[in-house]
């Protein structure tokens, strides 16, 4: 039975992925359908690549991940499949797929060509479900579109180096639903740079010189409950994605306040990560 996933900025309000979901369900009554987010914001593209990046690898080989990003045909932005990691994903060639590519080199990339078979003006209802049905029955990619090499990067999915390599200049990408920060600085990416020498994080008018393992770490659970007021600590962590995170210790924007809130970042902030030198 094949998995269709939804990812997109709809939202709940409005029609859009009902529909989508009434389309594919029209072609193929005994799949599953499974939302991933509808809560991406509107036309992030950064934003829906990371929510994707690290959602896709739970499935099981052979899911179709349908996203609907800034999904409008032109000139500019056509439209893709791409068989990746034995997933399929379908989408806009905006730069959603560059964030995975970059560490997984794709199986197979074609630009879909089946636009003058399908009168659309909702690109994901018409097109996309076409071809993930297509894909769910069994059919090949070349059937649907033309083989291409190469897909649009996200502008600033890379972090800066100094070329001393004594600082790496990353920015925001991804604000979750705590409120947490999380920048474009991988684990690895960062040891690599690093080679064990002292640092300092630096974020607006913040600065951390330590990176924890999980929020809890940042915690003296040895002072008494009642007299360690932890709740609305910052921090800084590499998450479970492995990227560097900015957050505080149980943050809730209704009472003792978030890291986006109480720092002032938002997405494509700079945040800054100044060494030691050798």
């Amino acid at each position: 039975m094949a998995i269709i996933t939804l990812t997109t900025d709809f939202g709940e309000k409005d029609h859009f992925a009902g529909s989508i979901k009434g389309a594919i369900y029209s072609e193929l009554p005994d799949v599953r359908i499974v939302d991933i987010s509808h809560s991406v914001s509107p036309f992030n593209v950064p934003e829906a690549a990371y929510i994707i990046q690290n959602a896709y690898s739970s499935f099981p080989k052979g899911t179709i991940h349908m996203i609907g990003i800034d999904s409008e045909l032109n000139p500019e932005n056509k439209h893709i499949a791409v068989l990746l990691d034995d997933h399929y994903f379908i989408c806009a060639n905006n730069g959603i797929m560059s964030m995975i590519c970059s560490e997984i080199a794709p199986q197979k990339i074609v630009e879909i060509n089946i636009h003058d078979r399908v009168a659309t003006s909702f690109p994901v209802l018409d097109v996309f479900v076409n071809v993930a049905c297509h894909i769910a029955r069994g059919g090949t990619l070349e059937v649907i579109g033309k083989v291409i090499e190469t897909i649009k990067p996200i502008k600033n999915l890379i972090p800066f180096v100094s070329e001393e390599r004594s600082q790496i200049i990353g920015s925001v990408i991804y604000i979750d639903n705590y409120g947490n920060v999380i920048t474009n600085i991988k684990r690895k990416f960062f040891e690599d740079v690093q080679k064990t020498r002292d640092y300092e994080i630096s974020a607006r008018s913040y600065k951390f010189k330590k990176i924890y393992e999980k929020y809890s770490d940042a915690i003296n659970f040895d002072i008494p409950e009642e007299k360690r007021y932890d709740e609305g600590k910052r921090l800084v962590v590499f998450n479970s994605s492995g990227y560097l995170e900015i957050a505080v210790y149980k943050s809730d924007n209704a009472t003792v306040g978030s890291a986006s809130t109480l720092m002032g970042l938002k997405v494509m902030d700079t945040v800054t990560v100044n060494f030691a030198k050798i």
